[in-house]
């Protein structure tokens, strides 16, 4: 199922008496979700990603703009009648019922030509609960079941009633970091299994980047970026998004265009041309450092972090945003702690130079 959002925007009034100012919760968001994909929303707390996802199921009323299932017009449609699985944060499953009661319950309350018999119900709630994987955990209760059965419940319900549109809010907040990583596989296989168009919302960037088709990156209502996970990572809109995305984050430094090369701090570490003479925000990313004794890059190492396949070099830099610059090298090259400097060249491809004044992106060629 395609879903079509036309300029949604969603107006909060103010919750200060002494002001009429308004809270724009998300502005003018204007995009196409493909039919089978699974879209990763992606922002900080408070950016509008859970309103967006609860303006598509019908939770919260749109101020303006229009929501299409394919070619429906739901805006104005109650949730019950748009045809989605709807899964919390919190599971929200009924403590006093059983596994298959929890299932069940969407489909005992349909009605008219929806309404089923009870062995069709039975059988509907058993592929479910076989598709997450807890067919053999039916007759518990969610006080006898980890944290990832019980999700796996709540995903089982929602899915259970066949809908066009699956919702995830935050579905693996409350999940410790093993779970998460085995639950996000799992609801990616679901999804793929089922085929069914997902909107997955997190504020976790690894979470969205591993098992989305295409990310939404949000900052205060506003979307900053749409596209596949490694070209949004690849090729940042702007400096908020090259710092959202990335595991170390990017190293930002204080830097300046003069005469055809770039400047961080006072080392020149490329000839670029495109780029008029200004001061600029300068992003490199961690696995964009080469060693090289005569880079022209200088930084002082304070410490090295083995991480067995790669080696972090935390080193610092007058120009560097941050106190600290994190280099990953390959653990091929051993690196004395001694020295006084490191040296680096830089890999093209992986730095980035923004605007001083808006943060957006500044575009180059490198000579």
């Amino acid at each position: 199922m395609k879903i079509v959002l036309q300029h949604l925007t969603k107006i909060f009034p103010s919750r200060n008496k002494k002001s009429d100012e308004e809270v724009v919760a998300v502005s003018d968001f204007d995009f196409e979700i493909p039919d089978g994909k699974l879209i990763g929303l992606l922002g900080p707390s408070g950016c509008g990603k859970s309103t967006t996802l609860y303006m598509i199921s019908g939770l919260q009323k749109p101020s303006s703009g229009k929501i299409f299932f394919g070619d429906d017009d739901v805006t104005e449609l109650s949730t019950e009648n748009r045809g989605i699985g709807l899964v919390f944060q919190n599971y929200a499953l009924y403590p006093h019922m059983t596994v298959k009661q929890n299932i069940l319950f969407p489909l005992q309350n349909l009605k008219g030509e929806d309404k089923m018999t009870k062995e069709q119900m039975l059988q509907r709630a058993y592929e479910a609960a076989k598709l997450v994987q807890i067919e053999q955990l039916l007759d518990r209760k969610p006080s006898e079941l980890s944290g990832g059965q019980q999700q796996r419940v709540a995903i089982a319900r929602a899915l259970v009633k066949m809908p066009r549109v699956l919702l995830l809010d935050e579905p693996l907040s409350n999940l410790d970091a093993r779970l998460r990583l085995q639950t996000r596989e799992e609801i990616r296989r679901i999804q793929k299994e089922t085929g069914i168009t997902t909107v997955f919302v997190t504020h976790d960037q690894e979470e969205a980047m591993s098992i989305s088709d295409m990310i939404v990156v949000m900052k205060a209502g506003v979307v900053q970026q749409i596209g596949q996970p490694q070209d949004v990572y690849d090729d940042p809109a702007n400096l908020f998004v090259a710092k959202f995305l990335g595991t170390p984050p990017i190293n930002v430094f204080d830097g300046h265009v003069k005469g055809g090369k770039l400047y961080v701090g006072e080392d020149a570490v490329l000839e670029i041309g495109g780029v008029a003479d200004q001061e600029v925000a300068v992003g490199i990313r961690p696995e964009g450092f080469v060693l090289d004794d005569n880079g022209p890059l200088v930084c002082k190492p304070v410490n090295v972090e083995v991480m067995g396949r790669d080696v972090s070099v935390v080193s610092t830099h007058p120009a560097s945003v941050n106190p600290l610059v994190r280099s990953i090298i390959n653990a091929d090259n051993r690196f004395d702690l001694g020295n006084e400097s490191v040296r680096y060249t830089i890999k093209p491809h992986k730095i980035f130079i923004f605007s001083k004044d808006n943060e957006e992106r500044l575009r180059f060629e490198v000579k």
